[in-house]
């Protein structure tokens, strides 16, 4: 009798250490979520066209991919139908201007929403950048970002896959919704995390315990 006890006990031991590495595993699966607000990307030229010769955009905060912050400077942007205040921009300079908005920002500007990868901003849609007196028009660049993560090579093969690879990922959240068509982006300069716009937080109640994973 004793022995079949203590047979129950290293049994029920071993299911609970299973269950315990099984979770662990799990958790490797998951994908921090970042919520990306409305920011705009400035080339050098653009740079100079709106503070003047020379300026060097001031930082103000890391991002948390490297390499990549926020700085103090705002601008402000205008559509046909609306004006939004104080966009900030974002860092370093890129060799052309992009500006990344929601859907519902551009309800507001009167703009053609494109959703497009950053940096395809081919035929999207053009709007107006201000600085105090500084005026730019940019003939395209406004676009709404589709969603993607960021991992370098390591996260990508611990989550089995590859550079521009398209996948569904689950939000777990207080309203839990998955994404489809979401494009890796794999860089040994990056850190893991999913980007999303504020319209797509919303829409899944993000919060700080929200995660995702790839399904």
């Amino acid at each position: 009798m004793e022995i079949e006890k203590i047979v129950k006990l290293v049994k029920d031991q071993l299911e609970q250490y299973n269950k315990k590495d099984q979770l662990e595993q799990c958790d490797e699966k998951k994908i921090p979520i970042e919520a990306s607000g409305r920011h705009i990307h400035l080339s050098y030229e653009d740079i100079e066209n709106l503070f003047g010769k020379g300026y060097d955009l001031k930082q103000k905060k890391e991002l948390s991919q490297p390499g990549q912050f926020a700085c103090e400077e705002r601008v402000r942007i205008i559509g046909p139908k609306g004006v939004i205040e104080n966009v900030i921009i974002l860092g370093p300079a890129r060799a052309k201007s992009q500006v990344e908005i929601s859907l519902t920002d551009c309800r507001k500007l009167g703009i053609k929403p494109f959703i497009k990868n950053s940096g395809d901003i081919l035929g999207t849609a053009g709007i107006i950048v201000t600085n105090k007196d500084k005026t730019i028009i940019l003939n395209q660049g406004a676009i709404i970002a589709k969603n993607h993560i960021h991992m370098n090579s390591e996260e990508a093969r611990r989550l089995d896959v590859r550079d521009k690879q398209k996948v569904k990922v689950k939000i777990h959240s207080e309203r839990p919704i998955i994404f489809e068509e979401v494009l890796i982006r794999v860089n040994d300069s990056f850190r893991l995390s999913m980007h999303i716009d504020y319209d797509e937080a919303n829409a899944c109640s993000l919060n700080k315990n929200s995660y995702g994973k790839i399904v």
